[in-house]
């Protein structure tokens, strides 16, 4: 696994969307640099922005061209922050945090779209993953501004991790004592009624390629979730969701 760099080695990260930025607030608010934010929204994050006005930083009320322009996007539902570059875990760190909790992760293999990324990222929370390790190649160094606003705040409830080489790193945290789960289509074991190690990371893969051989002979177990209807496949997020819950049901 790549050595996480220094935070001011990198540039600053946007968080856009009322949810995502209300839980950089709750959990990491000593990285905001600056708060943009629109009258209709006001309400909602009166307390940020009361918070943000009483200290040396950028704190504007934004018409809602200006806050597109600023976000680059126009689903930016009336926040933005600019903050710090988000702190990344180590794969030692990781490891011992799944050791130590007996916990469970999540590693994405190639899984490029923001909304695919976002959409795990909000599931692994929601049920209580412990962490989530990003494998490249990636569309952007750090997480995207849409897959943290898709998130839903759910990035901030993680220990987040990455690598350039997944299957190397699934290795090491083998070697750590962490089963590794991979989730394939044409997997024998289906994923009802699998018995889930602890420590354990499920992996899942590209959207349309699945996971490829260097991970696939990683993994200590393969599952799949069974087809009951006409189509033969799940979306990556709608999949790993399955695969998620099923994860943790037995905790």
């Amino acid at each position: 696994m790549r050595k996480t760099p220094k935070r001011a080695s990198e540039p600053a990260e946007l968080v856009q969307g009322i949810r995502a930025g209300l839980a950089v607030f709750s959990r990491r608010r000593d990285d905001i640099e600056r708060v943009a934010f629109t009258r209709a929204v006001r309400p909602d994050v009166e307390d940020l922005v009361r918070w943000a006005a009483s200290r040396p930083m950028g704190c504007v009320e934004a018409g809602e061209r200006e806050m597109d322009r600023l976000a680059g996007s126009a689903h930016h539902e009336g926040l933005l922050l600019t903050c710090r570059p988000r702190r990344w875990g180590s794969v030692q760190e990781l490891a011992e945090s799944l050791s130590r909790s007996k916990g469970t992760a999540v590693a994405l293999e190639r899984v490029r779209n923001p909304y695919n990324v976002g959409a795990i990222l909000r599931t692994a929370a929601f049920f209580g993953v412990d962490a989530v390790l990003l494998g490249a190649p990636a569309p952007d160094p750090g997480l995207p501004p849409l897959a943290v606003r898709v998130a839903e705040g759910g990035a901030e409830y993680l220990l987040l991790a990455r690598t350039t080489d997944l299957a190397e790193t699934l290795s090491r945290l083998r070697a750590l004592g962490v089963a590794v789960v991979g989730a394939d289509a044409g997997a024998r074991s289906s994923v009802f009624g699998f018995s889930w190690p602890r420590p354990s990371i499920l992996v899942v893969g590209h959207e349309r390629e699945g996971l490829g051989p260097r991970v696939q002979s990683r993994c200590d177990a393969m599952v799949s979730i069974p087809r009951a209807g006409l189509m033969d496949s799940l979306n990556v997020s709608a999949a790993a969701g399955v695969l998620i819950a099923q994860m943790l049901a037995r905790r």
